[in-house]
């Protein structure tokens, strides 16, 4: 960054004032910050001070800095920092700011600032003979898809040619510049493709299914009207192709054969789109509450949740009454003795994924059974340890991650207690 330093004293002003609807309002932009931070301030006034005199003089700084008991060298430092500030006299008429950076660059910026160099002065920051026009280059003001472009004041004119440039140039210098329409000067809709709309020009592809609407009627391209359909069916046309075949989505209501036919014995979908999204609603709550539906179940019902419940008739259902993986699925494997006992759900229950071993999906099975507190885990007997081991499946890591002395630990102390005991902080 090159450095920036005021203005020669030959040309500072001996003072500064705000006008007085300018005092008002910094007044007011004061009072917007919190007691103590009135230092934020320090921007807004300094632009506004810019706008009034055309740019920052000593003197301007000066009366900020007085205005926000600010130490004058903080606001020289913002003043002098960002080159938005002018520190030097700039053209009363326009002063341009030509984008030097690279997408201006390739499409001519070069030619802009030769005809600036033309035109006004052959050297950024140097006023013109009658000092109402001046010029500098800048770093990217945020018009890349209109480049070239320049910045008057608060204005951007973009798509420029030098030929145009030194239309605009003319017109300012003659007072005109209120005439010149700020924007792209090509004809061009904002930052929209210069050869003219190319996306939703034609919107018949997008409106010609009926499914393509939030319960609304729509109207195909010939003016008839379509079918009604429900939110959750909203954007999904039929296109007919497999990937988007309801036979194929997982749950799937449809069974079908390896030649893609219905299998016998079972209902065809629907093909009302309501009914449809029941079915498939239906469907992913039977999936949702087989929670852990391939452990061993007690054959006991006052054991099971009604959770369970229904995941076990889910699956019977769904392996049929003959099948050897249905019968595996259902076979008790310790007895109903050995189960630890159950508790109502606390108003506060311990988070059992602190204890290694347990991932937030076996927590929650534990919470099915009804355990919920490190304290019952703590207390768990070497037969209750191997019916939940058995249970979950976990072929001996109850025993072998410790669960009854960490959830002795964290009971007794907390996580704090549990990185003291085991030299680590729990999961």
């Amino acid at each position: 960054m090159s450095v920036r330093r005021l203005a020669d004293e030959a040309v500072q002003p001996k003072s500064f004032a705000f006008l007085p609807e300018n005092e008002i309002w910094a007044q007011q932009v004061i009072e917007k910050y919190p007691e103590g931070r009135q230092y934020s301030a320090v921007i807004p006034l300094l632009m506004r001070a810019q706008e009034q005199e055309g740019w920052v003089t000593r003197a301007a700084i000066e009366y900020v800095a007085k205005m926000l008991d600010m130490p004058l060298i903080r606001v020289l430092e913002v003043a002098t920092f960002y080159t938005q500030f002018q520190l030097a006299p700039v053209g009363t008429r326009a002063h341009v700011q030509v984008c030097g950076t690279t997408p201006c660059m390739l499409r001519g910026a070069g030619d802009l600032i030769e005809v600036c160099k033309r035109k006004i002065n052959s050297e950024p920051f140097h006023t013109n003979e009658s000092g109402t026009l001046s010029w500098e280059e800048v770093e990217c003001q945020g018009a890349c898809v209109n480049a070239p472009m320049i910045m008057i004041f608060k204005d951007t004119y973009e798509d420029l040619t030098p030929e145009r440039l030194e239309e605009i140039i003319d017109a300012f210098e003659a007072g005109r510049g209120d005439e010149i329409e700020p924007g792209p000067q090509n004809g061009r809709h904002y930052s929209a493709p210069s050869s003219g709309f190319t996306s939703l020009a034609d919107e018949s592809a997008i409106i010609r299914y009926p499914d393509s609407g939030s319960e609304v009627r729509q109207r195909g391209a010939s003016g008839e009207e379509g079918a009604q359909v429900p939110p959750s069916r909203a954007g999904r046309p039929r296109t007919g192709a497999m990937e988007t075949d309801s036979a194929i989505e997982s749950p799937s209501p449809v069974k079908v054969s390896g030649n893609g036919e219905k299998r016998a014995g079972v209902e065809p979908p629907a093909e009302d789109p309501l009914k449809a999204d029941q079915v498939a609603e239906e469907t992913e709550l039977d999936q949702r509450t087989r929670h852990h539906s391939d452990a061993p179940r007690t054959e006991n019902p006052e054991l099971r949740s009604p959770e369970l419940t229904k995941a076990k008739a889910s699956a019977e259902q769904e392996l049929g009454p003959e099948s050897p993986e249905r019968d595996a699925a259902s076979a008790p494997a310790q007895s109903a003795e050995d189960r630890p006992k159950g508790i109502e759900r606390p108003d506060r229950p311990d988070d059992l994924t602190l204890i290694a071993g347990v991932d937030p999906k076996t927590a929650a099975i534990l919470n099915d059974l009804g355990i919920y507190t490190y304290a019952q885990i703590a207390a768990w007997t070497k037969a209750e340890c191997d019916w939940v081991d058995g249970y979950l499946r976990f072929e001996g890591r109850i025993e072998r991650d410790e669960w009854v002395k960490q959830a002795e630990v964290l009971d007794r102390g907390g996580p704090a207690e549990y990185e003291r005991v085991f030299g680590k902080k729990p999961r």
